[in-house]
Formats: C-alpha cells, structure tokens, sequence
C-alpha cells in the first residue's frame, strides 16, 4: 500500500539470507545483494515515477536472526550507497577520457586543417589534391566523433543510474516477518 509521493517495492523471499550474496565473505552490513535481487529491486525501481521515494518490503516466510532483521535496511541502503559511488567513479573516469580525447582530437583537427592549407598554398590543382585536402578534413573531424559521443551522449546513463542508486541508497527498508503461531 503506497502512500502520496511514495512508491511500494514489494519482495518476497523465503529467509532473509536469499537477499544477499551467499559467497560474499564481508560483513553483513558490507554484503552484495543477491544479483537476482538487485536486478529485482533495479528493475521495480526504474519503472516508478521518477518524484517517488520508495520504500522496500520484504516479506520473509522464516523468521531471520534479531541482529540480522535489524541491520537489514541499513545493508541494503549500504550497498545501493556504494553501487552509487561506483558509478559516480565511472562518470568522472568518463570525464577524464572526455577530457583527453577532446584534447587529441582538437589537435588532430588542428594538424589536418593545417596540412589542407599546406596543400592549397602549395598550389597544386587537380583532383588528386583536392581529395587529399578533403581527406585531411574529413580526418580531422572524424577525430572529434569520440569526444562529442562522449559529451554529448554518454554520460547521461550513467548520471540517470546513479541517481537511481543514490535514491535506492535512502528507501525504507521493512521487514514483514510471518505470524507466529500460538496454540
């Protein structure tokens, strides 16, 4: 049941320990969700409007252990916060490369414009020459494909993802545990 400007993310598991990653060794709080889950979580969160925050209930079948129910919201945010962080490494990896590639590129363009000029003042005519003056322009600027791919089209994923995984990184985290059973 979702409440105005928030959203229900619904998952149903077993145990509590289906959430996470049964080979990851660290701590609980520092555990890699299941790739099941996360893409589960990932997917659910992408298809709800975008002004929502959004608030995760797991409904378990098992009773988890006390310490392990309450630190579950907190492993969960935990890891969506660190999923973030990653990607904000990558965008400014992505920067950098932008960054590089717009200066090798400017300076191929730099070079080929120049050496089309070198050609026309050398005054040869033909159509020899002016293929390799339109050759050297064409080179030039297909050298600058990359870093406009890159500023221009790129960074949006990557940008969008993380800000999914920062709001993942502050949903609500409930826990809905069976009944227990008395006679």
């Amino acid at each position: 049941m979702s409440t105005p400007g928030k959203a229900q993310i619904e998952l149903r598991l077993r145990e509590l320990a289906q959430l996470f990653n049964s080979m990851d060794p660290s701590p609980f709080i520092d555990r890699d969700l299941d790739a099941d889950a996360e893409e589960f979580i990932v997917s659910w969160a992408r298809e709800l409007p975008v002004g929502h925050e959004i608030d995760l209930v797991i409904h378990l079948a098992m009773v988890p252990p006390p310490d392990r129910a309450a630190g579950a919201g907190d492993a969960v945010r935990h890891y969506f916060a660190s999923r973030a962080e990653i990607r904000q490494r990558d965008f400014r990896r992505l920067m950098r490369q932008g960054r590089f590639s717009l200066g090798v590129g400017l300076l191929f363009l730099g070079v080929c414009v120049s050496l089309n000029e070198v050609v026309a003042k050398l005054g040869y005519g033909g159509t020899t020459a002016e293929i390799a003056r339109e050759s050297l322009l064409i080179g030039g600027w297909v050298a600058m494909w990359r870093p406009l791919e890159i500023y221009l089209y790129d960074w949006w994923p990557l940008r969008a993802e993380r800000r999914l995984l920062q709001k993942l990184a502050r949903m609500s985290v409930r826990l809905v545990l069976p009944p227990t059973g008395n006679p």
